[in-house]
């Protein structure tokens, strides 16, 4: 099955969550913090969102850095997604 998303919707796969610390502490499921860093996955076409025109300026395969609550989870195939607006995220890695 494959996701597409609608208007300016970014479908992202999120990194896995650190398991230890830099010092070596192994952490606990609770608190591992969510990570902020995702890979693009697919992209939405843009076009009029509440009557503004939105360009779309990432591409699939970019890999970014997202607001750390932000968009919706959704579980398919046994694979994890998260599906943001454009405007959650906050840079593109390079």
């Amino acid at each position: 099955m494959t996701i597409k998303p609608l208007l300016d919707r970014v479908v992202l796969k999120v990194d896995n969550a650190e398991q230890t610390t830099a010092s070596g502490i192994v952490l606990s499921t609770a608190a591992q913090e969510k990570p902020q860093f995702a890979n693009v996955v697919a992209v939405g076409p843009g076009g009029i969102v509440d009557g503004n025109e939105v360009k779309m300026y990432v591409n699939v395969g970019d890999k970014v850095i997202t607001s750390k609550y932000s968009g919706t989870e959704v579980k398919i195939d046994g694979e994890e997604y998260t599906i943001v607006k454009q405007s959650d995220i906050l840079a593109v890695v390079e």
